[in-house]
């Protein structure tokens, strides 16, 4: 087993914690470009088809929000509280790049 794998492993739950916050992100961002791409289509069809997709990714932000909330690594109504969850998703993000 590689070192990356091995320190991976070691991580223990702040490895669950920092794929579920890009996961969130990436989903914001889907939910933006999904809405992006809305206005930008020209046919009734390719919009009824955004919008689904749109619908679905409203729903999966819903579902991680909802997992991260109960799992304490979201606060969506406590700034401070989620400044120091993302401190240590940074230094553990960083950590793993380091290796």
């Amino acid at each position: 087993m590689n070192s990356f794998l091995k320190n991976l492993m070691g991580m223990g739950g702040m490895t669950d914690t920092v794929i579920a916050t890009d996961f969130l992100i990436s989903t914001k961002a889907s939910i933006r470009n999904i809405a992006f791409a809305i206005t930008e289509s020209a046919t009734p069809e390719v919009r009824t088809a955004l919008r689904e997709q749109l619908r679905i990714a409203v729903e999966t932000h819903e579902s991680i929000s909802n997992y991260m909330i109960e799992k304490g690594i979201y606060h969506p109504s406590d700034l401070g509280e989620q400044l120091k969850t993302d401190l240590k998703i940074t230094e553990t993000a960083l950590k793993l790049a380091e290796q």
